[in-house]
């Protein structure tokens, strides 16, 4: 059988089998490209956590404000702790960037215990002031090496610490630094806080019953977690985005697939003649299946293998270009390593040839059980799947998508959203040769010969013209849904900016870490400058509601109620805000009560409303600035919006700004200058996405090419009858050209209805789903057109190529088969 294959398949023209293996590998190359990049990001923050814990058991961690350092001789002295070291680990700006790294206070005598690789020939000298140890990333990233100068800003000032060596990628992970605990708490202005103890336990202590005795000692804002449970967990905030790029990049496969039965329905169409005389001579219907699915096979493996090869390739320089995190910004720091995965290779190479037997069953089952004396008689090509137009099939399909979509999420992945998806592009291409049945006979014959002939070769065989559709229909559709999403998505982000940026102009920080801030009497200053007539300032940090569940940020406002764009509200004085991914994640609503853990105490708080951010994925408090000062005593800032006094030039203000102590290392801008570089922020992580929306339209195209080419050229024997019946190359032509352009404005509107339906699944369902985030829709009409424009001009295109190709063998030639 499988000689036969090859032998047929050794006819069979390169082009289309090019096409159809290129849309395997795109897909596989996708899907595997994105598997090894999570990969090695996963594995990379999981190793980073364990790094420095090392043989701990148990990590105490507090929040931005920490916790006082009386707790860690208690926590050290319990029943069951072997041992206890204490930290203070912080982001810290570096100064002259914008970058921060994470550097963290040590001791090493007793972290050395914990992390054996910690324990080198030089450790002593942490021990000194003023001394650090820099990660072998961190070195290369800052080309800072042994007796360098390191500059971290804390406040408004500059620290200054040497280099005194550099540490193996095994003993700390990531872009990293360490220091002794004292220097960090004097330097950073910690005197008296950790933020951190691990803790390694006696071998016959009870674990959960240690863990309940170190959680009873702990304030509020700081908890205690497994270490086994926190590289679990390292990786959870990012879990939504990877999950969806995965089930972006499967999209492409998912496509592939469309473009895999579209070709091998019209080759077994074009090879009738074939599998009927194998059926004469004594082949069963079972042989022809296996014959016509081995060819699946084939063509599946060998794109899963280009794919796997390409995916890898693709994989490293999305390493290199855009880090870990594909541009998304979720792992900082870090310098994930690539490698080879055989089960993520095991598993798309699976899919690869999975996809392709899925697109060639229909065609199998239709080759086998066509009777052969029906098969052998010319013509019967044009009858292909004229009974796959059932309307009710592709109805319950589409009933089903709509059902999926009303569904709640599955912990918090939108698995049914992505489910109704798959029903709903299912369910468009089952009713479509109902649909181009339909569609066809409702067009008025026109006088032109061409023209009447190209639509009554349409409406004779639909079932043809529903297979050329399915290509065209799937990857339009998945075209149009992502540039809609996308689309959508940025325009959203771009009216909120607007709306979160009234002022005229804005200043912070160059650093956003745990040390930056203004000083508290830059405040005042800055109130006093006769270009300023209002001044906003913002105050951010960090506190922990649930301890499974990401910290949220903390925003301290002046006039707060007027910060960010509210959905909800209630007249309630002294409240707080949440955002929509906190109502989503914890059910707060207006009027509810909220427990704030600030500076280690509980603050029982209501909610006044809910205010729509998309700056914070995991969620964010707003409150009142002077609410926040009155409850914790920080008075320190991080930000300021500022509006001029009349007359007043925003240069004018920048050069008052920077003249002031302190001012000079200030980040200022406009706010157009800050909208232009979030929305290019924005662009960067959908990066992947954009590049998958181009795999979309070269799938369409190869669906589109390939689907029309080969309709066109199995037909040459009918071109020469019409040539015998007296018509010329050019009406030919014109037939061809207006069915190439009629099939593809018919698959591109029904692509695009189809793509619009999953597009609002996409922007209602899924994203709201995975990044708790409402969105309007914005769809891109210019775009939209222009692909559109694009696909039928590339129809008419092929169809018109095609028939040349077809009509060069001569009219005599061409109809002989049927004498």
């Amino acid at each position: 059988m499988l000689r036969l294959a090859w032998l047929f398949n050794a006819q069979r023209p390169r082009a289309r089998l090019a096409l159809s293996v290129a849309g395997i590998a795109l897909g596989v190359a996708l899907g595997y490209a994105v598997h090894l990049v999570n990969r090695a990001a996963v594995d990379d923050v999981a190793a980073a956590v364990r790094a420095v814990a090392g043989e701990a058991d148990i990590e105490v961690r507090g929040g931005r404000s920490g916790f006082p350092e009386a707790l860690y001789p208690r926590i050290a002295r319990l029943p069951g702790v072997e041992l206890a070291s204490p930290l203070l680990e912080l982001d810290v700006g570096m100064a002259g960037s914008e970058r921060t790294l994470r550097v963290i206070g040590l001791d090493i005598l007793r972290a050395a215990i914990l992390q054996p690789s910690l324990a080198i020939e030089n450790r002593g000298e942490l021990i000194a002031p003023d001394k650090a140890f820099l990660s072998e990333a961190a070195a290369a990233a800052l080309g800072l090496g042994k007796g360098d100068r390191l500059r971290l800003v804390v406040g408004q000032r500059t620290v200054s610490l040497q280099v005194a060596g550099v540490l193996p990628a095994t003993a700390l992970r990531g872009q990293a630094a360490l220091v002794d605990i004292a220097t960090a708490q004097w330097r950073f202005q910690r005197l008296g806080v950790l933020n951190r103890v691990d803790i390694r336990l006696r071998r016959a202590s009870d674990r959960a019953s240690v863990l309940k005795s170190i959680q009873v000692l702990l304030p509020p804002g700081a908890h205690a977690t497994f270490v086994d449970d926190l590289e679990q967990a390292s990786a959870y905030p990012s879990r939504a985005y990877r999950v969806n790029l995965n089930v972006l990049a499967l999209v492409a496969l998912f496509t592939g697939g469309f473009l895999v039965f579209s070709a091998q329905a019209l080759e077994t169409a074009r090879r009738r003649g074939e599998h009927a005389l194998l059926r004469v001579l004594g082949s069963r219907q079972a042989d022809i299946v296996r014959m016509v699915l081995a060819e699946a096979v084939v063509l599946g493996a060998l794109g899963a293998a280009i794919g796997l090869a390409l995916g890898y390739a693709l994989a490293i320089v999305a390493l290199r270009a855009s880090g870990g995190d594909l541009g998304a910004g979720m792992f900082r720091g870090l310098v994930p390593q690539l490698e080879f995965s055989l089960s993520g290779a095991a598993a798309y190479f699976s899919a690869g040839i999975a996809v392709a037997l899925a697109g060639a069953f229909l065609p199998a089952l239709h080759a086998a059980r066509t009777p052969p004396a029906q098969a052998l008689r010319a013509g019967d090509e044009q009858a292909m799947f004229s009974r796959a137009g059932g309307l009710w099939p592709g109805l319950i399909v589409l009933a089903a998508g709509v059902l999926l979509a009303m569904l709640p999420p599955v912990q918090g992945l939108p698995l049914y959203g992505y489910a109704s998806i798959a029903c709903l592009l299912i369910g468009s291409v089952a009713l479509m040769p109902r649909l181009s049945r339909a569609a066809f006979e409702l067009l008025p014959l026109p006088r032109d010969a061409g023209l009447a002939l190209a639509l009554a070769q349409l409406r004779g065989a639909p079932g043809q013209a529903a297979v050329s559709l399915a290509a065209i229909v799937a990857s339009f559709a998945l075209m149009a849904a992502m540039a809609i999403m996308v689309a959508s998505f940025r325009e959203s982000v771009d009216e909120w900016l607007r709306t979160v940026l009234p002022a005229e102009l804005y200043f912070r920080t160059t650093q956003a870490g745990d040390t930056g801030f203004l000083e508290p009497g830059f405040e005042a200053r800055v109130r006093a400058l006769p270009q300023v007539a209002r001044v906003d300032f913002l105050r951010s940090g960090r506190v922990l509601l649930d301890p499974q569940r990401p910290p949220l940020v903390l925003i301290a406002r002046d006039n707060a109620a007027r910060a960010f764009p509210l959905l909800d509200k209630q007249d309630i004085p002294h409240g707080i805000w949440v955002s929509e991914a906190v109502k989503d994640v914890y059910g707060f609503k207006p009027g509810d009560k909220v427990v704030v853990p600030l500076f280690g105490i509980n603050h029982p708080l209501l909610v006044a409303g809910i205010f729509r951010d998309y700056a914070r994925q995991h969620g964010a408090l707003l409150i009142d600035r002077a609410d926040y000062v009155a409850l914790t005593g920080d008075r320190r800032v991080n930000d300021g919006a500022l509006w001029l006094a009349p007359g007043a030039t925003p240069a004018a203000a920048m050069e008052a700004l920077r003249s002031l102590p302190g001012g000079a290392s200030l980040d200022i801008a406009e706010p157009g200058e800050i909208r232009a570089v979030s929305l290019g922020i924005f662009d960067r992580s959908f990066a992947v996405t954009y590049a998958m929306e181009a795999v979309a339209v070269l799938v369409g195209l190869f669906g589109l090419s390939s689907s029309i080419g080969a309709v066109v050229l199995a037909r040459r024997r009918e071109f020469g009858m019409l040539r015998h019946l007296g018509l010329t190359r050019r009406q030919i032509g014109r037939m061809l050209a207006a069915e190439g352009g009629l099939l593809a404005a018919l698959g591109t509107a029904a692509g695009l209805a189809c793509g619009a339906a999953i597009a609002l699944v996409l922007v209602y369902v899924v994203n709201r789903q995975s990044f708790n985030w409402s969105i309007e829709l914005h769809p891109p009409y210019v775009l939209l057109m222009s692909l559109v424009a694009l696909l039928i001009i590339l129809a008419v295109l092929t169809a018109v190529i095609s028939g040349r190709e077809a009509m060069g063998i001569g009219p005599v030639r061409a109809v002989r088969e049927d004498w």
